[in-house]
C-alpha cells in the first residue's frame, strides 16, 4: 500500500496489492479543489462515496475527429446518503469536486495504474462550470 498527499487530497493507493486491478481511497478535506480532468484508454474506474458527497464531471467525446474539445459534459452526484457505484468507462474524461469537507471516495481500477494509459487536461478545458447551484 502506498500513501500520497497533495493540497487536494490524501490517498491510499493499491490498498490490496495482490489483485489484478487496484483499490484506492481518497480523503478530501476541502471543498475548494477540483480534481479533473483525465481519461484512460484501457482502464475502467468504479467510484463509490463512503463519506460526504462529490460532484463528478463526466465528459464524453461527441466527435473525436473534431478533437478532444468536442465533449458532452454531464454531472453526477455521489454521496453517503444514496450509495451507488459510478462506472466510468475508457475514453470518458472524468474528475470530481468534494461538496462537503472530509469526504471519502473509494475507487476500483480494472488495471494497476499506468501513466501511459492516462491523458490529462486542466479544469475549465471544456468550458464547464464546477460551481454548485443553490
Amino acid at each position: 500500500m502506498k500513501f500520497n498527499e497533495d493540497d487536494r487530497a490524501q490517498r491510499l493507493l493499491d490498498v490490496v496489492e495482490h489483485i489484478d486491478g487496484q483499490i484506492n481511497v481518497s480523503y478530501v478535506n476541502s471543498t475548494g479543489h477540483i480534481v479533473a480532468w483525465h481519461r484512460h484508454k484501457i482502464q475502467t474506474d468504479y467510484w463509490i462515496c463512503l463519506k460526504g458527497s462529490f460532484k463528478v464531471g463526466l465528459a464524453t467525446p461527441i466527435d473525436e475527429d473534431k478533437g478532444r474539445e468536442c465533449c458532452d459534459v454531464k454531472w453526477e452526484y455521489v454521496s453517503d446518503k444514496n450509495f451507488r457505484v459510478l462506472r466510468i468507462p475508457p475514453g470518458v474524461w472524468h474528475g470530481y469536486k468534494a461538496l462537503e469537507p472530509d469526504s471519502i471516495l473509494l475507487y476500483y481500477l480494472t488495471r494497476k495504474y499506468d501513466v501511459n494509459d492516462e491523458e490529462k487536461v486542466l479544469p475549465g478545458f471544456f468550458s464547464e462550470n464546477w460551481e454548485t447551484e443553490n
